[in-house]
């Protein structure tokens, strides 16, 4: 999988660079796995608008994704890789032996025709999903859950991985993408590999109207606002505002807003990199 840098022939193009979509094998969803999704424009249910920045975009379907890998023992053979236009990664569609079909995340190097397998059975391959337990140490995985039998909630966007460092009775040591090692119960499961499409960072959209295509509407800086409007706003000219902060006053630059009493903390046992 590649980026496509475009020739300079409009302003627009000048600085795009874009996905090759090499790797994509079918241009049409699974219709069965696929649903409409509904714009609210940040608005709520009066039509006040709650949310700022968001209007417009391009219509999208929804995508149903298996985070869960519950067809334990059950062979799925990748039927093709596909666009999902609600993430950064790619999805693959799989068709089961028992007749089911499911899109998952692809991971790096799945490959069409290629059988995957989830549960105490499978082998630590690339696809497959295990328990935490089953996995060897020094594993890249991804699509890791953080409660049994709830789906998988961390290292599920694109090139993202974390690594089974230990493991310590009931608990699994996982170092996350962030940097920070945790403890997760070995009876979660995980899939081998690393997500897909990882030159996804390499990506520029080269003008505003890309951003209005994914529904981003212009943003205004703090600065330049009114002080009414910002407390960060005001002052004669270009003047700088004071410390950095939120619209609703709260400092950004370092201020830590992780709740001390956590309950979570206790399974940290090292903070992500400073």
């Amino acid at each position: 999988m590649a980026v496509r840098k475009l020739k300079p022939t409009t302003p627009g193009q000048r600085h795009k660079i874009v996905s090759d979509f090499g790797t994509i094998t079918a241009s049409k969803p699974e219709k069965s796995l696929v649903k409409g999704k509904s714009k609210s424009g940040g608005r709520n249910n009066d039509g006040k608008m709650t949310m700022r920045y968001i209007g417009g975009g391009h219509k999208q379907k929804l995508r149903s994704v298996d985070f869960k890998r519950d067809k334990d023992g059950i062979p799925g053979i990748v039927k093709s890789i596909e666009y999902d236009p609600g993430r950064t990664a790619r999805v693959a569609l799989v068709y089961y032996k028992d007749g089911d079909k499911r899109y998952i995340v692809a991971p790096n190097g799945l490959q069409v025709g290629q059988e995957i397998l989830s549960g105490k059975d499978a082998q630590p391959e690339v696809g497959n999903t295990l328990f935490l337990s089953d996995i060897p140490l020094g594993t890249v995985i991804h699509n890791i859950e953080l409660r049994p039998k709830q789906g998988a909630k961390m290292a599920r966007s694109a090139g993202s991985y974390a690594q089974l460092t230990a493991k310590d009775g009931k608990y699994v040591v996982v170092k996350l993408p962030s940097g920070e090692t945790r403890l997760i119960l070995a009876t979660c499961k995980a899939t081998i590999g690393s997500v897909s499409n990882a030159e996804h960072m390499l990506e520029r959209s080269g003008k505003a109207g890309r951003s209005r295509w994914l529904g981003r509407r212009p943003r205004v800086r703090g600065v330049v606002m009114n002080p009414v409007d910002h407390p960060m706003g005001g002052g004669e000219g270009r003047n700088a505002g004071g410390h950095p902060r939120s619209r609703k006053g709260i400092p950004a630059k370092g201020y830590k807003t992780r709740a001390k009493k956590k309950h979570s903390s206790k399974y940290i046992i090292e903070g992500r990199k400073k």
